[in-house]
């Protein structure tokens, strides 16, 4: 049996590493290149663009070049429609319906 797994859930695997998910709460304030990064994160400059090619192909960060470095971006529509499924399920969890066993 085959599962399917939507964008959302792709997202949320994708966020759930510690790492990966500061990287994305430091780009929530500002462009960052990689150097900022390794010195902000105080870890090594192979592990930040490990995890920033992970959000780049989720297509959570977007790359530009500016002169010699290569900034990095986060892309809020991207998390638009986690954010959608979080809202609800949060909401959702207030309900006290039970469903009847067989």
């Amino acid at each position: 049996m085959s599962v399917h797994i939507d964008g959302s859930a792709i997202t949320l695997k994708v966020l759930a590493d510690p790492l990966r998910w500061r990287i994305v709460e430091l780009l929530a304030h500002e462009e960052l290149c990689v150097c900022h990064l390794v010195d902000e994160l105080d870890v090594a400059q192979p592990l930040v663009s490990h995890h920033l090619r992970v959000l780049r192909d989720a297509g959570i960060v977007a790359a530009e070049r500016f002169r010699y470095w290569t900034y990095y971006r986060l892309v809020p529509s991207s998390l638009a429609d986690l954010s959608r499924r979080l809202s609800y399920v949060a909401s959702s969890g207030t309900t006290q319906v039970r469903r009847p066993c067989c």
